[in-house]
């Protein structure tokens, strides 16, 4: 359903330009933490674990739908969790993440990369870098997969994580990435007015993710304003895209990062990348940590599934749901052709 007048004017109340991301954080941090509790349900399992890397641990919580038999081999989505690289952690991600290993069929990995301004660029990417070449190459071991059966996915910043620890691994070649998942990613350098995409200015202002409100999220992430030139910083900036993973990205039709996200997706196919591009009508910015019974969730999730499938990856819990409908569909018509009265139910 599209966005009516009166939703956009609460929306337009609630973006709130004046506010200063950089002085109330912290706050921000705290109320996101009470907002999402963290408590076991019966519809998942979950294992935390912890990777040693430098002088540091990155905290990991894998997650696996508890109705399905323990002996699958299940494919892996190393989850990379949104927030501006300032907020956001595996707990505030938890019903994301179990919803994506129940709706998948996968196993999910989320990682607690370093937060900035705390651990500025390039902290939480080489966080991020180092668990997915530990887990890529690793996963047979671990895991029990092939290191092909491995999906990088994030959503916002953490498809910027995605995005760049794909460049980063071309580079440094120590693994490769077979696939990623880009959720409206933020992948370009100026959130400003000034910027060569126009969903900046059409969205920036009245959506609750506004200029504002990035801008001060890449001053908090980066080191030096020189950052902002760097590749793995904002990876539309690379001069080289060829030989990245194959790529689904998904975008928001009021996300002010929609056109970069999108332009991404040219480039990557221009230089020679197997490319999927879906752009979700009437949502907003981080519309993909809503309930799934939100139908644009829902379409994200057929698109996911879709791309998986495509990528030879299974198992698909809606294959077996529409398999199951179209059984019930073939035994109703049967009983039609029979003579007897009878009604279809759709769960």
């Amino acid at each position: 359903m599209a966005i009516n007048t009166a939703m956009h004017a609460a929306l337009k109340a609630l973006s709130y330009p004046d506010v200063n991301l950089k002085k109330t954080y912290k706050l921000a941090r705290k109320v996101e933490k009470l907002a999402h509790p963290y408590y076991l349900r019966p519809f998942y399992k979950t294992w935390d674990h912890k990777l040693h890397f430098e002088d540091h641990e990155i905290p990991v919580r894998i997650f696996s739908d508890a109705v399905e038999s323990e002996d699958i081999e299940r494919p892996l989505l190393l989850f990379f969790h949104g927030g501006g690289w300032v907020l956001g952690d595996i707990n505030t991600y938890n019903n994301v993440c179990a919803s994506l290993a129940k709706l998948t069929g996968c196993r999910v990995v989320s990682v607690d990369y370093r937060l900035a301004p705390e651990y500025k660029f390039p902290a939480g990417l080489e966080d991020c870098y180092f668990a997915a070449k530990e887990i890529i190459l690793n996963a047979k071991k671990h895991f029990g997969v092939e290191s092909d059966q491995v999906t990088l996915i994030g959503d916002s910043a953490g498809g910027n994580f995605c995005a760049a620890v794909s460049l980063m691994a071309k580079d440094r070649g120590e693994f490769s990435p077979a696939r990623q998942i880009l959720l409206y990613p933020a992948v370009n350098n100026d959130f400003s007015e000034h910027s060569e995409f126009d969903s900046i200015r059409e969205n920036g202002t009245d959506y609750l993710l506004t200029i504002k409100k990035l801008c001060d999220y890449m001053e908090l992430y980066q080191s030096s304003p020189a950052d902002r030139e760097n590749p793995y910083f904002a990876p539309y900036l690379a001069k080289d895209l060829s030989g990245q993973p194959h790529t689904l990205i998904i975008t928001a039709q009021f996300d002010p990062l929609r056109d970069e996200g999108e332009a991404y997706a040219r480039r990557l196919l221009e230089e020679g990348n197997v490319v999927r591009l879906h752009r979700i009508k009437d949502v907003l910015h981080g519309f993909f940590s809503l309930p799934i019974g939100f139908e644009p969730v829902m379409e994200c999730y057929h698109c996911i599934n879709d791309f998986l499938k495509s990528e030879g990856i299974c198992p698909k819990p809606y294959q077996r749901k529409e398999e199951k409908t179209k059984q019930r569909v073939k035994k109703v018509l049967k009983k039609q052709r029979e003579g007897h009265s009878v009604k279809l139910k759709i769960k």
